[in-house]
């Protein structure tokens, strides 16, 4: 049984309704990764999930924290949420930053996931801004300093480009709707391609292990399609799978 932070994935929608000479505003919390939860947890993994409002003052501010999972999950997240916690942003104070704090414990064998999204990697108008940062350099992708999205709104079909433990055999996959273009690094090998372009790339850092996924895990870019495909979860299981099994 594997331990995993999911981190991210959520977001808060105000909407305001205007009716003749009234107007009324509702706000709420939407989740996007209730079915990954759900499915990882029915394989056997056990899945804490930390919504992205909780990203800044609850993402883990030790090793020791880290430690107490096996992989650690970034989804549609951006940088900022780790380095801007309240008392650095509000109160001008000096504190942990936990983008190197999460690379040194890669270092020291931890597993790192990164999955597309708005904001992750680059990023919509570059506002993940995980570029030049110590996430990037123990993940096995160069990231772009700037907006990176390829939206496919006609959608397009992932293409495995080399027989692995995690795509093979669960034929062919089910469209995408976008992704984030990235550069695959010289020591990361790439396992799935769309349009050319690295998809699945995975690779180590000093004695942990990273993977990058560079399209989303809910819609919008993970399609209807993908959303109901009978092996969404057991995709991502062997996603975790394979960065465990360096600790092992």
């Amino acid at each position: 049984m594997s331990k995993i932070l999911l981190a991210g994935e959520s977001w808060i929608s105000t909407t305001t309704e205007y009716k003749g000479y009234d107007s009324f505003t509702s706000t709420k919390l939407e989740i996007g990764c209730t079915k990954l939860l759900a499915d990882l947890q029915q394989l056997g993994h056990l899945v804490t999930h930390l919504p992205a409002h909780d990203v800044p003052e609850h993402f883990p501010w030790t090793k020791a924290e880290l430690d107490q999972y096996d992989v650690i999950i970034l989804s549609d997240i951006g940088s900022n949420s780790l380095v801007l916690a309240n008392q650095v942003f509000a109160e001008g104070k000096s504190t942990v930053n936990r983008m190197d704090l999460l690379k040194q414990w890669v270092l020291n064998g931890g597993a790192l996931m990164m999955a597309g999204g708005y904001l992750s990697f680059g990023g919509f108008e570059g506002k993940a801004h995980y570029h030049n940062t110590p996430v990037e350099e123990v993940l096995p992708v160069q990231i772009s300093a700037f907006d990176d999205r390829i939206e496919a709104p006609q959608g397009l079909v992932p293409q495995e480009v080399l027989k692995n433990a995690i795509s093979s055999g669960l034929g062919e996959f089910p469209g995408i709707l976008g992704y984030q273009q990235v550069v695959a690094k010289s020591d990361s090998e790439i396992l799935m391609t769309v349009e050319k372009d690295p998809l699945l790339v995975i690779g180590k850092a000093g004695k942990g292990r990273t993977l990058a996924y560079m399209t989303d895990i809910a819609p919008h870019w993970a399609s209807t399609d993908f959303m109901s495909w009978e092996h969404y979860g057991e995709f991502f299981s062997r996603c975790i799978n394979w960065l465990t099994q360096g600790n092992k």
